[in-house]
């Protein structure tokens, strides 16, 4: 909310410099601006928070349903720090992980809800693809780093993460 106060004082005194610079423009004037400025060399892209997924093998529930297409949001700082203060993850530092795609994954095929008991119950691939999904869409789309050749010294980016199971 301070960004659009801090953005109000600046909209205010262009107004009235458009309105006596163009004191015999029709009261319409300033509406047509707006229409005009998108001439923008970049536009403006949407932020994107939900990607879709399809496990490898798929989440079994206790009716023997495989549920592997999904979608997972992005993370924010919150969903980062309360697994902090679970017990099991500070018994345990592994289960941040189980916990924190618990708080991120928001559809699994037809459940009604995703959470830590049902991470937990997945396959160790299916999780391991998730670790590595989470990675992905939370650096930017991609987990890519620069180096450069030992023998050469030519610059060039490696995947860090792996695009499919097993790779790296």
């Amino acid at each position: 909310m301070r960004r659009a106060a801090g953005r109000a004082p600046t909209a205010a005194p262009q107004a009235p410099q458009t309105a006596a610079a163009g004191a015999d423009l029709p009261r319409s004037a300033p509406a047509a601006a707006p229409t005009e400025a998108p001439a923008d060399p970049e536009p403006r892209r949407q932020l994107r928070t939900e990607f879709p997924f399809e496990l490898p093998r798929g989440y079994v529930d206790d009716s023997g349903t495989v549920h592997r297409d999904g979608v997972m949001r992005l993370s924010t700082a919150r969903d980062e720090l309360i697994p902090l203060r679970d017990v099991r993850v500070q018994e345990n530092p592994a289960y941040l992980s189980v916990v924190l795609l618990g708080r991120v994954i928001t559809r699994l095929g037809t459940l009604s809800s995703v959470h830590d008991g049902i991470v937990e119950n997945m396959f160790a691939s299916d999780l391991a693809f998730l670790q590595d999904f989470y990675r992905q869409i939370n650096a930017e789309g991609h987990t890519r780093a620069a180096v450069e050749c030992p023998h050469c010294s030519e610059p060039f980016e490696v995947e860090l993460g792996g695009s499919r199971l097993g790779e790296s």
